[in-house]
Formats: C-alpha cells, structure tokens, sequence
C-alpha cells in the first residue's frame, strides 16, 4: 500500500527550480533517507508533504486518512509541562478525554471504549518513556517548557511527533538537538518503529542503521537506492565509475570516426563512407557527465611541536560557584591523543572541555599545562555570539589583528571559506558555513589542543568527512564531544566517560556503550516500585498497544498464507490434469506462477514466524 505519491513535481523558489520532475513513492512500513548537497530541496520537499507550500506542477497524493507526524520548526514554548506538551499532540485523546467530562451518560461508553481502542490508558507512561530517552528526567519531563533552552524545547517538539505513532514521520535533521546518548536511543526507537518515515539527515550512522533506501535529491530529481548510506555511496562510485568508462569508450570510437571523416572527406573514392561516418558520429550517445559538487575543503594549521604531556589534571575538582560538578578528576594529554568524551547530557562534559580549553578554572586538585601550549575551542553555543552584519573576514579581524590579511584570508580558505564568502555577512551564509568560520576562528592561532565540542550540528555530510580527514592529519591532540557516532568511531582512539560526578577511561566501543545504556534504561523500569492497580491496568494497556503492530503483521501474513495455499492449490491440480496436456501451452506459465507462489510462501511463514516470535518475547 503506498502511503505517498510524488509524481513529475515541479517546484521553483525565486525562479530556481528545486524539483524538475521528481518522483517519490513510500510505502507501508517503510523508511527512506533523504539526501542531497546543501540547498538541493530537501526541506522543501517536507514542506510539500506536510502541505506547507504548493506545487507548480505534478501531483502528490497521500493515502486516505493518513497519519502525518512532523516536528514542528519552531521551538514549543508556554507554562504547560513537557509532558502536557507530548500528551496534547494526539489531540484525538485530548478531545475524547475533554469530551468524557461533559458527554450525557449514553455516550461515555463510546468515549471509553474508543480511548482503549487508541491506549489512551498508556499514553502517559509511553510519552514519559519517549521523553527519558531523549534525555528529560522525571523532573525536567514536569517543568514548564519556558524554562527550556531553545534546543531542549526542540527535543520536546521531537518527542511529541514520535509520541503520535503517525503512518508516515518526517524528520528534518533529527539529531541537530541530541547528544550521543539521545542519538542512540533514537536510533533504537527508529529501527523499532512499525510505520513508514522520511528522514533528512546528515548523521550516516543514523542513515545505516535505520533506513531500508537513500533517496538522493539532485538537480530537481529523486533517485531511489535500496540500503543504507554506505550502500548508497558504493551503488552511486560504481555507477559514476561505469558511466566515465562508457563516455570514454564513446568518446575514443567519436575520435577514431572523425579521425577518418577528417582524412577522406574529400577524397572521391572515400566520401561515400566518410559521410556514413559522420551519421555514425550523429547517432552515438551523449553520456550527461556527473555533476559532482566541489569537495568541502578543511584544514587545521599545523601547530609547533612541544615535548609531552600537552597538559595534565591530577584529582581535580570542577565546577561553578561552590557547588563541584566533577570530583578526582586525572587525564593526561599528549600531541597525538583523540579522545571522545561520553556521557549522559548535564554530566558534565562541556564542563570539563571548558577547563581543558582555559574558559573555566579548577577548584582544587593540580592543573599543569605545556609552555607555550595553545588550545582551540569550539563551543557549541559559539554561533550564537558571531555578529550578523559582520563578515568572516571582519570576524577574523576582530580576534587577530596582528595577522596580515593575506594570512587571515589563507586561514578561512582552509576551512572552504572561498574569496567570495570572506567578505559575505554572516547572516548571509549558510548554517554549515557558519560552522566552518567558527572552526577558522578557533584555530587562528595554530593550537597544539583541538577542543571540539558538537562541531557537526551543521555540517553536512561531505564536510562530515572533510573534518574526519583533516583531524587524522593533524598532529596535536583532540577532545571531542560528538552526537555523531560517525565522526566518534572514526576520530577517538580513546573514549573516557563522564558520570556519577567523575571521569573515567571507557574500555569498550561504541557498540559496547550502546548496550550499556540499554542495560540502564531496563534497569531503570525494573527498579520502579510496585505499580498500583491502575498502572498495572496502564501498563497492560501499553504492552497491548506495543504487540498490536506485531499481531496485525501475524494476520496479514496467515491471510497471505490462505490465499496462496489456495492459489497453489488449483494450479497443482492443473498441472495434474492430463487435459491441460492437450496443448501444452499452458505449462510454462503455469510452472512459473507455481514457483513465484512458492517464493511468496516462504516470504510469509518467515514474516509469520518472526511475528510469533517477537509476541513470544514481548509477552
């Protein structure tokens, strides 16, 4: 069943055309990632979807009744809770719940049997565990959405459009607002999700693990491939490649024709052929080349060495004020050191990036630091303190005016920022660009320390890349803290956790760390007192909800399994007719009908059997 249809769209913003006769089609169940470079469309076409702006051409069609969940792109603000933020987003249950404190007697047993049919019991329970894993503790999940940061409020608005469960999710750049933790948990929650989603993303771990097709937005087209990001990536190298040796091989035979045409064309004996030639040259395919964007360029200046340690913290306490929010805290530092700092959000990571970077000092214990030694900061907050009217060239002015301009227009270069965009204000330039200034800007200096904290959130993912290579060669030291799993995995040779008021060296990976934090979460619930009779009665009500995906799955797949045994059924009893010999026309086709029946079969008892099972373990 297809949830969504687009069809020959056209779409032109300002008179650029963003889609030129795009195609899309989603069905039931399934997820697709979409990409393409900066500015190709792709929130757009969300806009499309969720009917914020119009076509100029072609049709999109959705399904009947269908469930649309989106978040929303402004933050939710306002003296209502999170929680009554997620729960008011199914506004079906709202209004029934509304309806049942008013309804005339004969018309609350409608009301209550149609809240059970939605889980409306378990709605809270289902909204709070959303709202945990994207880091609200019970607390937070309870305080009024005014008193949230703008980033925090946006993981609220996130959490309500998962909460609805809608047929399809749109998800526009979902991790822009998560930490690591955040970003695995939903990643779980995603490859769990039973409905059809589209997601824009820049995160290739989140593109890997949760999607089934990469739709690749280019030039106003849609092209659909099967797999994750990296399949995608190898699907696309080796369609470049053979279209690059097609055109060669065309563009040799090209030579040799007119290479001919040239020598005999006049040349009584030979013109005939040479003008056949010249036909051939007309005939031959054109192979369009591969437009390929110009590669994201980054690289940090090279730092002068010093001998070892870079810096040192010997049972070091770190805070605000008086109160400390790390107790004995001992790392050491060395110029070849990538470290990634793990931890739930509030634990206190930026804290101890701030120290590390000199923005924050110690409250006890022993802090020592090379001569010499520079450290460049990138804070993840930085963007907000850039000047809208200045331009990054002003910017670079503002902070080294000691260098020459020809070597402060030589560092934005390394960082992609061409001759144009240096004297661009910055409110004119992209979010990634953005990223790419604060990045020259933290390292003017040439720092033998790189302190990165989230320096993705706008990067693309060709810049993604570009900042992995141009990490592996930089010869200082690296502390990161990342929401990109991606960007962690490749970079950090050592992962150190940040919790319980400390920081600790990590000995497992990122895999190992995902269990752990799934571990928590299911100690978490065990650890929940004796539940009373109406949350028993909540929490049945959940489990009901979580296994109804699961059950109609079942169904569909014993009602597959009727009508092809049926079906499977008639032809074998043709095939043993000696009447449908007579002819024999009808053999193949039966043969064949009776083999595709036999795949389809096998196709549903595995969809039957992974159904029963994961009921079986559910129960």
């Amino acid at each position: 069943m297809s949830l969504l249809v687009l069809e020959k769209a056209v779409l032109r913003i300002a008179g650029r055309p963003l889609l030129d006769g795009a195609d899309l089609v989603i069905g039931a169940g399934q997820r697709i990632g979409l990409v393409g470079r900066n500015g190709a469309g792709k929130s757009t076409l969300l806009k499309v979807i969720t009917g914020e702006l119009q076509l100029d051409g072609g049709a999109l069609r959705l399904a009947r009744n269908l469930r649309l969940g989106s978040v929303r792109q402004d933050a939710p603000d306002g003296e209502g809770s999170a929680l009554e933020y997620v729960l008011a987003a199914d506004t079906e249950r709202a209004r029934l719940l509304a309806d049942a404190e008013t309804a005339a007697a004969e018309r609350l047993a409608d009301i209550h049997h149609r809240l059970e049919a939605i889980g409306a019991d378990a709605a809270p329970a289902r909204a709070a565990t959303i709202l945990a894993g994207l880091g609200f503790d019970a607390a937070a999940q309870a305080r009024p959405l005014a008193t949230f940061s703008g980033g925090w409020r946006m993981r609220v608005a996130l959490a309500a459009a998962l909460f609805l469960m809608p047929d399809l999710l749109l998800l526009d750049e979902p991790t822009n607002h998560l930490d690591l933790e955040a970003t695995l948990w939903l990643e779980t929650w995603l490859m769990r999700f039973p409905g059809a989603a589209l997601i824009v993303s820049h995160d290739r771990s989140l593109l890997d693990r949760t999607v089934g097709a990469i739709a690749h937005l280019d030039r106003g087209r849609i092209a659909v491939t099967p797999g994750g990001f990296e399949e995608f990536i190898r699907i696309r190298t080796e369609r470049a490649a053979a279209r690059k040796a097609e055109a060669a091989r065309i563009d040799a035979q090209r030579a040799r024709m007119q290479a001919f045409v040239d020598r005999f064309r006049y040349k009584a004996s030979k013109a005939r052929q040479a003008q056949s030639r010249l036909k051939a040259i007309e005939r031959l395919p054109v192979i369009e080349a591969l437009v390929e964007d110009t590669p994201t360029r980054l690289e940090f200046p090279a730092p002068r060495a010093l001998s070892p340690p870079l810096l040192t913290l010997e049972d070091v306490a770190i805070g605000y004020g008086e109160r400390p929010v790390l107790r004995r805290v001992s790392l050491r530092l060395d110029p070849d050191d990538r470290i990634a700092l793990l931890g739930r959000n509030g634990n206190g990571k930026t804290t101890l990036a701030r120290v590390i970077a000199a923005r924050l000092a110690t409250m006890g214990g022993r802090l020592w630091r090379a001569p010499g030694v520079a450290v460049g900061y990138f804070a993840q907050t930085q963007e907000e303190e850039l000047d809208p009217a200045a331009s990054p060239l002003l910017h670079l002015e503002r902070v080294a005016p000691a260098l020459a301009q020809t070597a402060q227009r030589a560092q934005l270069a390394r960082f992609g920022l061409d001759a144009e965009r240096v004297d661009t204000p910055v409110a004119s330039l992209s979010g990634g660009e953005k990223a790419r200034l604060l990045l020259a800007l933290a390292t003017r200096e040439a720092p033998q320390i790189l302190v990165l904290d989230e320096p993705t959130n706008h990067l693309d993912i060709d810049a993604r890349e570009a900042l992995v290579r141009a990490l592996a060669e930089f010869p200082g030291a690296v502390v990161l803290i990342s929401h990109d799993p991606h960007l962690v995995e490749l970079v950090a040779d050592r992962l150190y956790l940040v919790a319980d008021g400390t920081v600790t060296p990590y000995d497992g990976d990122l895999e190992t760390y995902r269990a752990l934090l799934a571990e928590e979460s299911r100690s978490a619930r065990e650890a929940k007192p004796p539940a009373s009779r109406d949350d028993q009665r909540r929490e049945r009500a959940e489990a009901r909800a979580a296994l109804a995906p699961l059950r109609k799955k079942a169904r569909d797949a014993e009602a597959a399994l009727v009508r092809i045994t049926a079906e499977r059924a008639t032809i074998e009893a043709r095939l043993a007719d000696p009447a449908t010999y007579a002819n024999g026309t009808d053999i193949p086709s039966l043969q064949l009908k009776l083999a595709a029946l036999a795949r389809q079969q096998e196709t549903a008892e595995t969809i039957w059997l992974e159904a029963a099972e994961a009921m079986e373990a559910g129960a």
